[in-house]
């Protein structure tokens, strides 16, 4: 049995079903509410950093689920 040649990178159906699992990882990551001074919120920080930074690796552009900061929109629409 020959074995086939792992690929540099991912395709593109690949990208999108990773950024599929990354949004909900980062809606899991984000949705419990605990206060920021625990052990848990660092963590989970820690791992959220991490995400958005393979995310940005692997597509090359930023993070397309996360559009809104406490003040509106990050960037602003295009017209």
């Amino acid at each position: 049995m020959a074995r086939s040649k792992p690929s540099k990178q991912l395709s593109q159906a690949e990208i999108d079903g990773f950024l599929t699992a990354a949004e909900a990882l980062h809606k899991s990551i984000i949705k419990p509410f605990i206060s920021p001074h625990c052990e848990h919120y660092r963590a989970t920080r820690t791992l959220h950093e991490a995400l958005l930074k393979s995310v940005r690796e692997v597509t090359g552009k930023e993070v397309e689920f996360i559009q809104w900061n406490t003040t509106g929109p990050v960037r602003p629409k295009a017209e």
